[in-house]
């Protein structure tokens, strides 16, 4: 959900000395419960002072002027001092005096610290961003007046033109680091650069044509209490700006990765290529997946899954009377009218409308609490419904904004159900991130840096894990929208193949195309699109599959063990009740949870 930069490098003798640290239980070192809050707290907020976009995506309007070089070396040094000193104050909290939940909290905060600085040893600096993430590709809609960027007072309209003053000062530092990592053998694949270059010369970033320029946008949607006066200030001020700024900072990146960067960049697809690669992508896996799990166990898991999953589609397959291979039936049912059965945008709306219907009793019996945050299923706005997906968009806790589920329909008559109908209700909306965000989000007990964090693992994988309830919901009836479900758990489970055997050499860029053409309904741009993905953001693809499977690991566990005395409720009241935790931490929580049931 969130775009982060991966940063930095940190000396040996740092590394060595962080990752000594350990609880202590030493009386002469204790510290109350209440000062591991006070420890929690703090570091958040010197977490969003290093980190001031984050601070805007949450609401937090005090450093919208802010723009860090958070790629600049000076900068992860104090970084890694920052995250230093608070990992020598938890080394003085006294861990087994602090209660269950507690313990939950200093586990994800010193898992959260050690990440962090394990990151900083593989020099994800060199690759300031990528064709998928980054900066530059957040700028122009944080600069649109669309995106979390305020455009609402005058002030806002000033942060920003700070903000954009630092931003030439971030792209000359990302060239330095892409150069030093020209001279470490440390580069992208040409395949990816390829797709750069006309990112950072896209007309709408660098166009003087102003009402065309993404750039211009919140002057041409000026708050309705401006005056003449500041329309005219800030109109002059915004298009000098775009003519002195952002466009010849785009067009300067472009020419790099064009003219000096691309020659460099090499010929293989994963990361494994780049020098100690293997030893970084196992790191990634774990980072990405919050687990122990090693790419070779995690291929394999990929594996098995992808034999189960085809399987099943053959028993749908069947269930239609489609006479022919597995792959030829994944083509067809993209172009089986059956599969398309709207008319209007109205019914499709209805139908989702009558997903939640449909569950709404058996919400009642799974979940013990539900959130407070109203919800609303919309149709995507049109000005971006074309190359929108499905989403949820956060509400906010105080229920003044709700959690919004979004659909775009360029053309409904187009709108198969094969493309996972039911369980993208399930997955994106109740009781998937909907009910997993917003409770977590709603949970002033938590702090704020567990409140509004995010592990992937965990949060993609407790949406997943909502998609395999369709059947108790009563819903996955209609082979079509059964097959839509496997498609959707098809995709996650071809990724764990497709991310670990590039990474680890065993699968070439096309090869694993055509692995992903041969057992998912894409067409080949989308499927490349996809592998491009993963080779730009090695083992981020992992993590929703292994997040789902450890919480159905998790209930088949205590359903076992627990037998008569396990209540599904109580079980999803628990894994949600603080919010998104690393797997590993999970699994201790629930199962200190269980030895009380």
């Amino acid at each position: 959900m969130k775009k982060t930069f991966f940063k930095v490098i940190l000396a040996l003798s740092v590394f060595a000395m962080i990752f000594s640290c350990k609880k202590s239980d030493s009386p002469l070192t204790k510290v109350t419960p209440v000062e591991l809050d006070s420890i929690a707290s703090n570091y958040y907020e010197q977490y969003l002072k290093l980190y001031p976009l984050e601070a805007t995506a949450q609401g937090d309007l005090r450093y919208n002027d802010q723009l860090p070089i958070n790629i600049d070396k000076d900068f992860i040094s104090g970084e890694i001092s920052f995250y230093n000193s608070v990992q020598n104050q938890l080394k003085k909290v006294d861990y087994k005096n602090l209660s269950d939940d507690q313990k939950t909290v200093y586990d994800v905060l010193d898992y959260t610290l050690k990440d962090k600085i394990e990151r900083y040893a593989y020099h994800p600096e060199y690759i300031p961003f990528t064709q998928f993430g980054g900066l530059p590709l957040d700028f122009p809609l944080l600069g649109s007046g669309q995106g979390s960027q305020p455009f609402k007072t005058e002030k806002d309209y000033d942060d920003w033109l700070k903000r954009a003053e630092k931003f030439p000062d971030w792209m000359d530092t990302a060239i330095e680091n892409f150069r030093t990592g020209i001279a470490n053998n440390y580069v992208l694949p040409k395949k990816l650069v390829v797709k750069m270059i006309p990112q950072m010369k896209a007309d709408e970033i660098i166009t003087t044509n102003f009402d065309q320029n993404i750039f211009y946008g919140p002057i041409k949607n000026f708050p309705k209490s401006f005056n003449a006066a500041q329309k005219d200030k800030f109109t002059v001020l915004y298009k000098d700006m775009i003519t002195k700024k952002i466009i010849p900072t785009y067009t300067k990146m472009g020419n790099f990765l064009e003219t000096e960067y691309l020659p460099k960049a090499r010929n293989t697809d994963g990361i494994n290529a780049l020098p100690k690669g293997n030893e970084i992508y196992t790191y990634y896996a774990k980072s990405w997946t919050t687990t122990g799990k090693t790419p070779e166990e995690i291929n394999k898991i990929g594996l098995e899954q992808v034999a189960m999953l085809r399987n099943e589609m053959e028993k749908v397959k069947q269930q239609v009377g489609f006479n022919g291979t597995l792959e030829q039936f994944i083509s067809h049912v993209k172009e089986d009218p059956k599969a398309m059965p709207y008319k209007t945008n109205k019914e499709v709306l209805a139908t989702f409308n009558g997903i939640l219907t449909k569950i709404t009793p058996k919400l009642k019996t799974m979940f013990s609490i539900t959130p407070k945050t109203p919800f609303e299923i919309r149709q995507t706005e049109k000005f971006r419904e074309a190359s929108a997906s499905a989403e949820y968009v956060v509400g906010t806790p105080d229920g003044k904004r709700p959690g919004i589920f979004y659909i775009p329909l360029p053309n409904p008559e187009k709108f198969n159900v094969t493309s996972g109908m039911e369980s993208l209700f399930l997955h994106e909306a109740i009781p998937g991130h909907h009910y997993q965000i917003s409770l977590q989000q709603e949970n002033t007990k938590l702090p704020k840096f567990m409140r509004f964090g995010w592990f992937g693992a965990y949060g993609e994988g407790w949406a997943l894990y909502c998609e395999s309830l369709g059947k108790e919901f009563g819903l996955y009836t209609d082979p079509y929208q059964k097959m839509g479900s496997l498609s959707d758990a098809m995709l996650r489970a071809v990724r764990l193949v497709v991310d670990t055997g590039i990474h680890t050499g065993k699968m070439t860029r096309e090869e694993a195309i055509a692995y992903f053409l041969n057992n998912i309904a894409y067409d080949e741009a989308g499927a490349t699109a996809e592998i491009e993905r993963y080779m730009a953001m090695p083992g981020q693809a992992l993590s929703y599959k292994i997040g789902a499977l450890k919480i159905r690991e998790l209930r088949d566990k205590y359903q076992k063990q627990l037998g008569s005395k396990f209540s599904l409720a109580k079980f999803h009241d628990e894994v949600l009740n603080q919010g998104c935790l690393p797997l590993d931490v999970l699994e201790r929580k629930m199962d200190n949870w269980a030895k009380k049931q």
